[in-house]
Parts: structure tokens; sequence; C-alpha cells
């Protein structure tokens, strides 16, 4: 079998400059989830309140019966650490939900 040498690496010649934030995006600097208030002390609070609320909000909204696999934030917090312990900003989504009709929600498509 010969080997094709004619497109040779063209990884190297593609631009490695990725965008830091996403078109719209709140955030501008490269924090991590960790710094972006996501510990340990979440992750124990959000298995808590799905064990409450196991079913995903939207789904039961449409009258469809999932559950829930993460905790969301009804607003957005942006940051702001007090909005994003308030329990009442709280609701639980199946994946798919957050993953599509929150996140064109959040965008301004829906």
């Amino acid at each position: 079998m010969t080997r094709l040498k004619t497109l040779g690496n063209r990884v190297s010649t593609q631009s490695s400059a990725l965008p830091v934030t996403q078109p719209g995006s709140w955030r501008t600097d490269k924090a991590t989830s960790g710094q972006r208030g996501y510990t340990y002390a979440w992750q124990k609070a959000s298995k808590a309140f799905l064990r409450q609320h196991p079913l995903c909000a939207m789904c039961e909204r449409r009258g469809r019966v999932t559950a829930a696999t993460l905790v969301d934030h009804v607003e957005a917090h942006r940051g702001d650490m007090t909005l994003f312990w308030d329990r009442t900003n709280w609701q639980p989504l199946c994946t798919p939900c957050h993953s599509s009709e929150k996140q064109r929600e959040e965008a301004g498509r829906l």
C-alpha cells in the first residue's frame, strides 16, 4: 500500500488561536469551574437537591417523567455568589433539557 504524499501534515498550518469565550458569553475570563463556584461544596449541595427533586422541571411542565441529572440556575448568576447559592434559583434538569432548551432560552432564541 502506498502512502499519500501530496497532503502532508496540515495540522501545523491551521490556526491554533481559539476565542476565549463564545460570542455573547458573559464570561471573559478563563476561570476554572472551581473558581466560578462549582466546588466540592456545590457537588454535595446539588446532589442533595437532586435527591429532594429527582424529576426534570422542564419535562414535567410538558407532562413527561424524566430523571433530573443536574441542578441548573433558573436565573444565570454571572458570578454573583449570593444568587449562585440561592436555592430558590435552582431547578432540576435532565441533560437534554439543559443542553438544548435552557441554552436557547439563555441566548434569547426561545
